[in-house]
């Protein structure tokens, strides 16, 4: 039998916010190649555009839906309710095929980061020993508990931006000193749009992450909407104030890749401060780990109590930590961590998009199909207002997934691999559908 939470902790509001603000976003750092692709002015624009048809949206639809139906499991339950058991398993699949892809991101930021400490210790082998070493601590803290997960993330939160907070401040109050907001019309050498709005569609995903331990979480229908919209205004105020101000330092567009933003700090700050957002990096990497691993380990739970996986899965601490699913799913992601930086957010985005859309098309079956249940955070606008709270995240999910078609993975187009990825969980539904069903013919052996 699987151990109920019971007396299990709960999560607050404020560690909901900054568990949220991890599974989206984790601080400035994944923008480096968003301004070396479009330069400063292109960046703002996006990081300004893309909250709008992107983030306040998904936000909306994911508070109605997380105070309609607080169950374990988030959205994995809001597709099985809305579309039936084969929908529900496709969208867990989605899911949990994206973060193979998601997971093996941010060991690799933590690498790039303690390289700018001390390159000679992530040099050869040791940077793939740094990151199997983040999946382990992670998966270690995640079997304690929901509620060690979120306040850890209140603590990293705090800081990672700390250093970001003063290398904004001196940035700005150089450039109104100065007058460089010229500056912000400098373009990248060669501008790649499409490559440049990708990053920040990525950037902006996994609001819907936090829902999957909505038992696990202190007054969900009061405190899903309100952790949306704050993380979604922290992420876009975090991301926007220091892009701002390395642009008014003078610091080249071109010269943002990965890791550059010790660099940017150096140029601003000195030592100290290139060593802050380091550390902070190193914040990041552990942090979007620690909160994502919380998210995705309870879809296998879920997806068992229904009967889709081995019962075994089902297996919980006296905490509520599911352990056979964070064990499970911390070795498919250390599987992953040797895809190139590129590839891995096409595949997260494409396979991801999917499973967002499916989360929309939820949110409108259900509002035809029960109308009087209970929302206590509804989308305005009634049907209208649903359909069209969904329209400006597919519509760029359909552009991400078309523009795809360029990038190779495997030796093949990553769209074609992001298709048979999710053409596999049919086949893997009719295998589970099929087990289910010889498990119920079985003799009882009471």
């Amino acid at each position: 039998m699987s151990q109920r939470p019971g007396a299990a902790r709960k999560l607050l509001l404020l560690p909901l916010i900054a568990a949220t603000y991890f599974m989206v976003s984790g601080g400035p750092f994944g923008l480096e190649d968003l301004i070396g692709r479009a330069g400063y002015t292109i960046a703002l624009l996006l990081l300004l555009a893309v909250p709008l048809v992107w983030s306040l949206p998904t936000s909306l639809m994911i508070g109605e839906l997380a105070s309609s139906i607080p169950c374990e499991g988030g959205f994995y339950a809001w597709v099985r309710r809305a579309l039936g058991p084969f929908w529900g398993f496709q969208e867990a699949w989605l899911s949990l095929a994206a973060s193979v892809f998601d997971m093996a991101i941010y060991p690799r930021i933590f690498v790039d980061y303690l390289s700018h400490i001390q390159p000679a210790w992530t040099s050869g082998h040791r940077g793939v020993l740094w990151a199997l070493a983040i999946v382990v601590l992670c998966a270690a803290w995640n079997l304690r508990g929901a509620y060690s997960v979120g306040s850890g993330s209140v603590w990293f939160f705090a800081l990672l931006l700390a250093p970001f907070a003063v290398m904004s401040a001196l940035g700005l109050w150089y450039g109104i000193h100065a007058h460089s907001l010229g500056l912000l019309t400098q373009r990248a050498p060669a501008t790649d749009l499409t490559g440049a709005l990708l990053f920040a569609l990525w950037n902006y995903m996994g609001w819907d992450n936090a829902s999957t331990v909505a038992q696990e979480v202190e007054d969900p229908q009061r405190n899903y909407p309100l952790a949306m919209l704050a993380a979604a205004a922290l992420v876009a105020v975090t991301y926007i104030l220091p892009l701002a101000a390395v642009a008014l330092v003078r610091i080249p567009a071109d010269r943002f890749t990965s890791g550059a933003w010790a660099d940017a700090a150096q140029v601003i700050g000195g030592p100290w401060l290139a060593l802050g957002v380091s550390l902070g990096g190193l914040l990041t990497g552990v942090g979007m780990f620690n909160a994502l691993s919380m998210s995705y380990t309870r879809l296998p739970f879920a997806m068992a109590e229904d009967g889709l996986l081995p019962h075994i899965f089902t297996r919980r601490f006296a905490n509520g930590a599911p352990w056979v699913s964070i064990l499970f799913c911390a070795a498919a992601w250390a599987l992953a961590l040797q895809f190139t930086f590129e590839r891995l957010i096409t595949m997260d985005l494409v396979l991801y998009g999917l499973s967002l859309i499916l989360e929309f098309v939820a949110l409108v079956v259900l509002r035809i199909r029960e109308p009087d249940m209970p929302r206590p955070f509804r989308v305005r606008g009634g049907l209208p207002g649903v359909i069209a709270v969904g329209a400006g995240p597919t519509a760029l999910i359909v552009w991400a997934i078309f523009v795809s078609r360029a990038e190779r993975f495997a030796g093949i187009s990553a769209l074609l691999f992001a298709c048979l990825v999710a053409a596999g969980g049919s086949v893997l539904y009719v295998i589970a559908r099929l087990a289910l069903l010889t498990n119920d013919n079985l003799p009882s052996s009471n």
